[in-house]
């Protein structure tokens, strides 16, 4: 093995690697982490940081979410618009001609990690949506785990995942080598491009291609800038308080890890844009209203967040558009798309939450989401509602669930006796 290729920490399989005793080494190793071992001396850094980071995040290395960010109309309005539009052209001509004869994908992410653009080979397509390799999708490795475009954006740095190194086992059996892409003039994050398949994708020549279609692609926003000196637009920020992963803000491209004292007011603020005063937000954040001069320094972290022309005063209120994750089930539930809202629907808002005004929202959008549900009594979102923090002790939810089995079904069967023990449990 050369130094050069040993030195490299960002490389899964090196040229004299034996392939199958490197895929059970970092099998054992992955096993040993989820049963609580922490020094793994003969893991890649790179990828052990990532798993701790995916532990700490609450990434369960056993479930896998089905989560879809935007779909539909939505998804192609927001691609249409994204920065990353203009580089398609050349990752196209580059890459993904020859990784559909080679049976690879290649995807194109945005900084967030959702996945925009999936093209290559129809039948890895295929069974790529087993994992939720789909257009729409959210792979950063807050909410995934270790993977490729999650880990590459998360370290602004190209990277390679190969088979166990990912931390959610479903992945195991793929790898994928990807790079972040810049906007040329701010140096911001746009996105990134991926390559997954099966483990050729991990070795050198497939980063060195990678990150060969990165410089190209690069190029061609610098010509784009050139000919257009407006600044690419890197969308409407975006703030995500669903869910039991840390609240964020994505703003410019950049992913802002909140405190959950920071995501309440920027919720409640999003949720008021005719203002609040202090004491309004005060009682909306604490029955026992907190001391305006707090409420007035926490606003102060929030306006150097947003930036100078983000919040006003007298009363507070946003001064600059905010969608939320709330807003996308919102909009899916109005449409009457209810599947779409429950995947948009990790889970509720700001669980750990305790402020009163958020515990109204909180309340608000679950009875929504759930009327809707019971309405359709489609079996599968049923299914997926009841194994839910929110829907497992739903009787209604269960009972419903049961109606639309068919008794011959062995699932019937299932469903009915854990009604009864839910039955059992409430008192019923």
């Amino acid at each position: 093995m050369s130094t050069a290729a040993h030195a490299n920490p960002w490389v899964a399989v090196r040229p004299d690697d034996d392939v199958t005793q490197l895929a059970r080494r970092i099998s054992s190793a992955h096993h040993s982490f989820v049963e609580g071992v922490d020094r793994l001396p003969t893991l890649r850094p790179v990828v052990l940081d990532s798993w701790r980071r995916s532990r700490s995040n609450g990434v369960d290395p056993d479930g896998f979410g089905d989560a879809v960010d935007l779909d539909g109309v939505e998804l192609q309005r927001y691609r249409a618009g994204h920065p990353t539009a203009l580089i398609r052209p050349v990752v196209r001509k580059l890459l993904v001609e020859d990784a559909a004869e080679a049976g690879l994908l290649v995807a194109i992410s945005d900084a967030q990690g959702r996945l925009l653009w999936i093209e290559g080979d129809s039948k890895a397509k295929d069974r790529a949506l087993a994992m939720n390799f789909v257009e729409g999708a959210d792979w950063s490795e807050d909410r995934v785990g270790t993977n490729a475009p999650g880990t590459a954006l998360a370290l602004d740095h190209h990277v390679q995942i190969f088979g166990a190194e990912h931390f959610s086992r479903v992945v195991h059996e793929w790898s994928c080598s990807a790079a972040p892409v810049h906007d040329p003039l701010s140096g911001r994050i746009i996105g990134a491009i991926d390559i997954t398949g099966g483990p050729r994708v991990a070795a050198m020549e497939a980063l060195a291609l990678i990150r060969a279609t990165v410089l190209a692609a690069e190029s061609e926003l610098r010509l784009h800038l050139l000919n257009s000196p407006e600044p690419l637009d890197l969308t409407t920020p975006r703030l995500q308080v669903l869910g039991s992963n840390r609240p964020t803000l994505t703003r410019d491209g950049e992913r802002i890890r909140l405190s959950q004292r920071h995501a309440e007011i920027l919720l409640l603020l999003a949720e008021h844009p005719e203002g609040l005063s202090a004491d309004h937000l005060a009682m909306l954040l604490d029955e026992s209203e907190l001391d305006p001069v707090t409420i007035r320094a926490e606003l102060s972290r929030v306006r150097k967040m947003l930036g100078a022309n983000g919040l006003g005063s007298r009363p507070y209120r946003l001064l600059m558009d905010l969608d939320t994750d709330v807003d996308e089930v919102r909009r899916a539930l109005a449409r009457g798309d209810t599947a779409a809202a429950l995947r948009a629907y990790p889970g509720p808002i700001l669980p750990r939450s305790l402020a009163p005004g958020i515990d109204e929202l909180r309340a608000e959008l679950r009875g929504r989401l759930r009327a809707a549900l019971l309405r359709a009594g489609d079996r599968r979102l049923l299914a997926r509602w009841t194994r839910s923090v929110d829907g497992r002790e739903d009787l209604a939810a269960w009972t419903a669930y049961l109606a639309s089995l068919d008794r011959q079904s062995s699932m019937y069967a299932q469903v009915e006796t854990q009604l009864r023990l839910l039955d059992r449990k409430l008192g019923i």
